[in-house]
């Protein structure tokens, strides 16, 4: 018998390859796993809802493990794991038992995502490495038309990496929310699912319209002509955030 548990995890993604392990260097999953594997006393592998590149942060990624024995004291568990993690820029939000049917991917119904931009002269301090910098002003109606045409199912090929590995470029984009505060901008994608580069790479073209390197029609173009080549380049990791996973 096994029993699985949900964990919800924030960090800080400008130190770490990225949350899937790999050969060379230090991930998210990697890390989480060895501190496990000091308080169960056994390996775990921890199931994430899907990879997040280099330099992108969470403020709630969803992942999973299976473990032998029943975790008795759900509170103790949290504080031991956080002692581990806390000092490497993660944090375990909380802990939650689920059946053997619950995967943090596959049983997804929905994600969010935020994308952070700083429009103005001066680099950000407080926030550096929290989101893009963009000195050039923007036209916020015109990043707002775009991402209304975005909205819907279609091929994404335009934006999707030329190492994504799912199935199939179509995905239905739910939801495309714009916010401005002060010299601050936010993008929020909501998707059942993402290619991979997808949002950095809507937002990258994005930018183009709102600095008015692209028009309208140039950047509905470039959407539906499901070339790579054609797409401006992605918006960097670091103002990237999983906001949330929704079951």
């Amino acid at each position: 018998m096994i029993f699985r548990y949900q964990i919800l995890i924030e960090y800080v993604g400008t130190d770490f390859i990225g949350w899937q392990s790999q050969p060379k260097g230090k991930s998210v999953q990697q890390t989480i796993e060895n501190s496990l594997k000091k308080i169960l006393k056994e390996k775990t592998l921890v199931v994430g809802q899907g990879r997040l590149d280099a330099g992108v942060h969470a403020i709630s990624q969803s992942a999973h493990f299976d473990t032998k024995d029943k975790i008795s004291d759900i509170n103790k568990f949290l504080k031991r794991l956080n002692y581990l993690l806390n000092k490497k820029f993660i944090s375990v939000l909380s802990i939650k038992k689920r059946n053997e049917k619950f995967h943090s991917r596959y049983s997804a119904k929905a994600r969010i995502y935020q994308y952070i931009i700083f429009n103005r002269e001066s680099v950000p301090t407080i926030y550096k490495n929290r989101g893009w910098h963009i000195k050039k002003k923007i036209n916020l109606e015109n990043i707002k038309k775009g991402a209304k045409f975005l909205i819907g199912k279609r091929d994404f090929s335009t934006f999707r990496a030329s190492t994504c590995s799912a199935k199939s470029p179509i995905r239905t984009l739910e939801k495309v929310n714009i916010l401005k505060k002060k010299n601050q901008i936010s993008i929020e994608f909501r998707s059942r699912s993402f290619l991979q580069t997808q949002v950095r790479s809507m937002v990258g073209c994005l930018k183009y319209l709102g600095e008015g390197k692209w028009d309208f029609k140039k950047f509905k173009d470039v959407t539906l002509s499901k070339k790579r080549t054609l797409c401006a380049p992605p918006a960097p990791p670091y103002g990237l955030f999983l906001m949330k996973v929704i079951y």
